[in-house]
């Protein structure tokens, strides 16, 4: 196991950020904590950095516990946090220069990181005249210079257009295929998790709701399709699915918008429409789509992800 997380709480004044979580993370697995601003993700990661020390639990890395073996975890572990400061006034070879000598690595690194992370136009740039996107690539490529077992990034692409957000995801998708590094990133963008993340760990307000793979989380037994509709206006339309127990229906009466949740599209819309007739309910739209994390995230807190 490369990381143990056991029953680990950790509280700021009145507030309690993370409330007994439980987490394994195993050798070249990459693992998405995906959940809105506040849910608790950056201050698990603190703590399994290091910066943070759990109010109770226990945290391991490589079978190690932090205290007594700082040296040694510091050495295997790479981090991007959410904001990185550089010396403006030096280039990005010279940054990553820089960076190289804490751990006595030679130029060759360098250039190796240079090329993964596509920067070897900009290798002579001074940092400050770097984009958003080519600053975070940087900051990714300092992350990975002593070639980490484990590494952390807290919402490597908050900020970032859709290019440069995508141009971080392919240094990443290169890192997974050589299965030597084990991930954790925090992030609220689900199509980020989707892509990335072999293991997928739903947090809000300082605990798990649910974790598994894309797959296990849409589970196709719990109704994977889901058909977005709304209704004209109708004397019906206060609470028009109360009495409607054949499938699940989450019904916005303020919008006069539902969304119904099927496991079989072919037996279950001939029932939905022949309710809709019953009940004198009348479709404005409709939209056939799959189940993605932040329904998943709807249903199990009421709120999206983004919020």
């Amino acid at each position: 196991m490369v990381i143990e997380v056991k029953n680990v709480y950790k509280s700021f004044k009145n507030v309690q950020a993370v409330k007994g979580i439980n987490l394994d993370i195993h050798q070249g697995q990459f693992i998405a904590l995906l959940g809105p601003n506040g849910a608790g993700k950056t201050t698990l990661v603190e703590m399994i950095e290091g910066i943070q020390k759990p109010d109770a639990g226990e945290i391991l890395l490589m079978g190690k516990p932090w205290k007594g073996n700082e040296d040694e975890l510091h050495h295997i572990l790479g981090l991007s946090l959410q904001e990185t400061r550089y010396i403006d006034k030096l280039t990005v070879k010279e940054t990553l220069l820089l960076f190289a000598s804490f751990y006595e690595l030679s130029e060759d690194r360098v250039n190796e990181i240079i090329g993964l992370i596509d920067l070897q136009e900009k290798q002579n740039a001074y940092v400050v005249n770097l984009s958003g996107g080519q600053r975070q690539k940087l900051a990714l490529g300092i992350s990975l210079i002593n070639n980490p077992k484990i590494l952390i990034l807290d919402e490597p692409t908050t900020g970032l257009d859709p290019n440069a957000r995508r141009e971080v995801w392919n240094i990443l998708h290169k890192l997974k295929k050589q299965r030597h590094t084990s991930l954790i990133l925090t992030t609220h963008y689900m199509e980020e998790a989707e892509q990335l993340c072999d293991y997928i760990v739903l947090i809000d307000h300082g605990t798990i709701l649910k974790q598994g793979s894309l797959d296990q989380l849409l589970d196709e037994k719990q109704g994977n399709k889901l058909v977005e509709f709304t209704l004209e206006e109708t004397d019906n339309s206060a609470e028009p699915f109360k009495n409607f127990s054949n499938f699940s229906v989450d019904w916005d009466s303020f919008n006069k918008k539902g969304i119904l949740q099927l496991n079989e599209m072919e037996t279950g819309l001939p029932e939905f429409f022949k309710y809709l007739k019953q009940n004198g309910l009348r479709l404005k739209n409709m939209e056939f789509r799959r189940k993605t994390l932040d329904d998943l995230f709807v249903s199990l807190t009421g709120r999206r992800l983004d919020e």
